[in-house]
């Protein structure tokens, strides 16, 4: 079973998605574990405040140090094996294969250049703290059985850099910003799960699939109507004949760019 803490000021925004569809289902099966920490109730003060202004001025507000280290250490007091996600643009760019990975799919682990390579700079941001993520970075991603993650989800215009040094993989989306790390939690999450076997179904449904053999694309497909204002489905489709198929489907397979 994999196991996902979200850690967030907004569970009630991740709670609707993850019981719906086959988020619910791999949770059903006992496939996927999904549980909220609230970051507000490690808040400081009376009036709980997660967030300060950063040193040397600028606009915004940065999440701080104490309440991130206290819920991330609340969490691995129950289980210390947990890894820590971050999503944050100096990050790895999430890919299929780290998605296989953390689903257990991939067995054989690469070393970071590979896998986890240390990251550039990504959407107008890099890293030039001393404090570097633990030496499972450089590892790559292997899940076991019963594997945790513990997912951080930042907000405001940021986080206090030292919160990196508990973290074990920084992932990236893309080189755009969002306004909080919820939607990629979602994102990571959902990606992962549906590639545990027996959520989707089919034994095939996640091997045959884009981006399951590195920059692949999957080949079209077609249902009924056969001709739908017409646009009709490929006859060798509907030939019966599975090598031919096979054939033009191999040839309309493609690779991203």
């Amino acid at each position: 079973m994999i196991k996902f803490t979200i850690i967030t000021l907004f569970p009630e925004a991740l709670e609707p998605y993850l019981k719906t569809s086959m988020m619910w289902k791999a949770a059903e099966k006992g496939l996927a574990r999904f549980e909220f920490v609230n970051l507000r109730e490690f808040g400081l003060g009376p009036h709980r405040s997660v967030d300060d202004t950063p040193y040397g001025g600028g606009d915004g507000m940065l999440l701080r140090c104490e309440p991130v280290f206290n819920a991330i250490e609340s969490v691995k007091a129950k289980d210390p094996m947990a890894k820590v996600i971050l999503p944050t643009p100096v990050g790895q760019i999430w890919n299929q294969e780290m998605a296989q990975r953390m689903a257990g799919m991939l067995v054989k682990t690469t070393s970071a250049r590979a896998a986890f390579a240390q990251p550039v700079a990504t959407g107008g941001r890099r890293s030039s703290s001393p404090c570097q993520a633990p030496e499972a970075l450089r590892e790559g991603i292997s899940a076991t059985p019963d594997t945790h993650y513990i997912i951080l989800c930042p907000h405001y215009e940021g986080y206090d850099e030292r919160i990196l040094s508990i973290v074990d993989y920084k992932i990236s989306l893309g080189k755009y910003v969002l306004t909080g790390g919820e939607l990629p939690a979602l994102i990571i999450i959902d990606s992962v799960v549906r590639l545990i076997p027996g959520v989707l179904g089919g034994e095939q449904s996640a091997q045959i699939e884009s981006f399951s053999d590195g920059d692949n694309l999957e080949y079209p497909q077609y249902t009924k109507p056969y001709d739908f204002r017409g646009m009709k489905v490929p006859d060798v489709l509907l030939s019966g004949n599975h090598g031919e198929i096979a054939k033009w489907r191999a040839e309309h397979s493609g690779t991203a760019k």
